[in-house]
């Protein structure tokens, strides 16, 4: 299946479940700051990733999708982050913190592997 909007891709569709279930996990948190900084790093791995391919070229699709895989890896600190300040107080880590941790590496991987993909077919096309 060819895809035409970046409605079709999968990495896509996993980021914007990600940035919900966040929202959804810590929508409760006392911890405003640490909260509102892994809701807006959630929100901004899906989009990057439309904001890049509304954008017709290939170099800025590129450099949106490092920086929604960046927002992962900030994501995933924060994750880590969450559950050490929740053990410090003796309080359970955020639900689902760790498969939140699994799927940011995936979705990672995902991103990286379509920026090897369109990187290797621009090189290919210039010669």
């Amino acid at each position: 299946m060819a895809i035409t909007t970046f409605e079709d891709l999968e990495v896509w569709k996993r980021g914007c479940q990600l940035a919900v279930d966040v929202c959804v996990r810590t929508h409760d948190s006392k911890n405003y700051n640490l909260k509102d900084q892994m809701q807006r790093a959630a929100i901004s791995i899906p989009s990057n990733i439309a904001e890049g391919a509304e954008r017709d070229s290939e170099g800025d699709f590129v450099r949106f999708l490092r920086i929604s895989k960046g927002s992962c890896g900030e994501l995933r600190t924060q994750l880590y982050i969450s559950e050490c300040v929740q053990k410090a107080l003796g309080q359970p880590p955020t639900e689902n913190s760790r498969e939140m941790i699994k799927e940011t590496r995936e979705i990672s991987a995902m991103l990286q592997g379509l920026i090897r993909s369109i990187t290797s077919r621009r090189q290919q096309d210039s010669r």
